[in-house]
C-alpha cells in the first residue's frame, strides 16, 4: 500500500470527504447509494495490499511505468539559474497521465462486477484512456464530449471510436467540459446499476477527489525517488498545470510532506486574467467558493452563483472549477497558483520543442511557462521539476494554427481539395 499524506486524508468526525471547507458530495438522493457502494469498494481495495501490487504491475507492463525524468541541459544553459528536469508522463500508453487513473478505476470496476463505463472528456486524452481501458478489460464504453471540444480534438475522437467507444457530442451550454460532465452525471443517474462513471479528474463528489489522487500519486512517488537518485536532493520547486488538477495532485502527492519543496500550480490565463476570457480560478483571486457538479470548491461564477464561460487554448484546462484538495492546499498556503496566457503558452511550446526536442501538450506547456520564467531567478545549486502531463499530438491543429504554419495550411487545403 502506498504512503499518502496522512494529515490530508484524515477526515474530521462527520466531515468525511471534506478538505477544510471544500469537498463533500452534493448529489441527487438517487446517487447516494451508488456513491456509498463506490466508497466501500475503494476503501476495501485501498486496504488490500494485493490491489496496489496488481495496479503497479499493470502500469509497468501496459503503460511503460516508471516514466523517466529528463534533464533539460539546453534550456538550463540558455536560461541560467536552476537546473530544469521534466517528469515524462507523456510517455505513458495513450500519451498522457490520464491512463494512471483510468486503469486504476478499471481494476476497481472489475472488482465491483460492473459491465459498462462512462466518462467525460475535454482535451480527449481521458476519453482515449477510458476507451483503451474498456477495450482491454472488455467493458462497454460511452464518452461524453462537448461539441466544441470534439471539433478541437478530432484525432482523439477518431481513436476513441476505433477503440469501440460510443462518443456522444454534448450541445448544451458552452459545449465544453462542464457540459459534458453534466451529461455524464445524467447518464449515471439512470444507469448506475451496471455502470461506473470513470471521472477523469480530482473533482466531483467524494470519493472521486481522493480516489483519483490515490491512483495519480504514482507520479509523485516515482518522481521523488528519481530526483533523489539523479540529483541527490529534492527539487526546490515542482510545477504542474491545473485544470481540474489530476496531474498536479498526482505529482504534488509525492512531495506534500516535504516542506522544503514549493509546489506551483499553473492555470489557464487565456487572453489574460484581467479579461473575462480565461480559466484562472485561484491565480489572481477571480474564483470564489461555491457548489457545482457534486462538490464544493472554487469556481468562476458571478455574484448570483451562475458559472462564467471559460476560455483557453488548451481544452483540458478550460474548466470552471478546481479540485477541492487543491483549493484547500491553496487556502493553506501549501500550493502557489500562477496563470499563463495563451500567447505565453505557444511561445513556451515553441522554445521547448526547438531546444529540447520535447513535445508537451498545450496543457503541460502552461507549467513550462512559469518554470521557465522563474528558473533564472534561482541558484544553479537548485533543481526544479516540471510535470509534462501529456504530449502534443492531439494539439496539432490548434498549434499549427497558433504558429501560423503555412506548410501545414497548404497540406490541409490540398487534402480537402482531393
Amino acid at each position: 500500500m502506498i504512503a499518502m499524506s496522512t494529515e490530508l486524508f484524515q477526515f474530521a468526525p462527520g466531515r468525511e470527504g471534506y478538505y477544510g471547507e471544500f469537498g463533500g458530495a452534493f448529489v441527487p438522493e438517487i446517487l447516494h447509494e451508488t456513491l456509498a457502494e463506490l466508497r466501500a469498494a475503494f476503501d476495501d481495495a485501498r486496504n488490500d495490499p494485493a490491489f496496489w501490487r496488481e495496479y503497479v504491475d499493470v502500469m509497468v507492463t501496459y503503460s511503460c511505468r516508471p516514466t523517466p525524468v529528463t534533464y533539460c541541459e539546453n534550456l538550463t544553459r540558455l536560461l541560467g539559474g536552476a537546473r530544469i528536469y521534466v517528469k515524462r508522463e507523456d510517455l505513458n500508453h495513450t500519451g498522457a497521465h490520464k491512463v494512471n487513473n483510468v486503469m486504476g478505476q478499471g481494476l476497481l470496476v472489475r472488482r465491483m462486477g460492473k459491465r459498462r463505463v462512462i466518462a467525460e472528456t475535454g482535451a480527449g486524452q481521458h476519453g482515449v484512456a477510458t476507451a483503451t481501458m474498456a477495450a482491454r478489460l472488455g467493458l462497454a464504453c460511452t464518452i461524453y464530449m462537448g461539441e466544441d471540444d470534439i471539433a478541437r480534438q478530432r484525432p482523439n475522437v477518431f481513436w476513441m471510436e476505433q477503440l469501440g467507444a460510443d462518443v456522444v457530442a454534448v450541445t448544451d451550454g458552452t459545449r465544453t467540459l462542464k457540459d459534458a460532465i453534466n451529461a455524464c452525471l445524467r447518464d449515471w443517474a439512470e444507469s448506475m446499476a451496471d455502470t461506473h462513471y470513470v471521472l477523469g479528474t480530482v473533482c466531483g463528489p467524494h470519493p472521486f477527489p481522493r480516489m483519483v489522487t490515490y491512483f495519480q500519486s504514482i507520479i509523485g512517488q516515482e518522481a521523488r525517488a528519481q530526483m533523489l537518485r539523479i540529483t541527490g536532493a529534492l527539487p526546490r520547486r515542482v510545477y504542474a498545470c491545473v485544470g481540474g488538477g489530476s496531474n498536479a495532485s498526482g505529482i504534488f502527492a509525492g512531495f506534500l510532506d516535504d516542506a522544503s519543496v514549493e509546489l506551483v500550480g499553473v492555470e489557464a490565463g487565456g487572453k489574460g486574467v484581467d479579461t473575462e476570457q480565461h480559466a484562472a480560478r485561484l491565480a489572481g483571486g477571480r474564483g470564489c467558493p461555491g457548489v457545482a457538479q457534486g462538490y464544493k470548491s472554487v469556481f468562476l461564477q458571478n455574484h448570483e452563483g451562475l458559472m462564467h464561460d471559460t476560455c483557453s487554448v488548451a481544452a483540458g484546462l478550460d474548466y470552471i472549477g478546481v479540485g477541492p484538495i487543491l483549493a484547500h492546499l491553496h487556502a493553506q498556503g501549501r500550493v502557489r497558483f500562477e496563470a499563463a496566457t495563451d500567447a505565453e503558452v505557444v511561445e513556451a511550446l515553441r522554445l521547448v520543442i526547438r531546444r529540447e526536442g520535447l513535445l508537451p501538450a498545450l496543457e503541460s506547456a502552461h507549467a513550462f511557462v512559469t518554470a521557465l520564467k522563474e528558473a533564472p531567478h534561482l541558484s544553479g545549486a537548485d533543481a526544479i521539476l516540471v510535470n509534462q502531463s501529456g504530449r502534443a499530438d492531439k494539439d496539432i491543429f490548434t498549434v499549427a494554427e497558433a504558429l501560423g504554419d503555412e506548410r501545414w495550411k497548404r497540406f490541409l487545403r490540398e487534402k480537402a481539395a482531393r
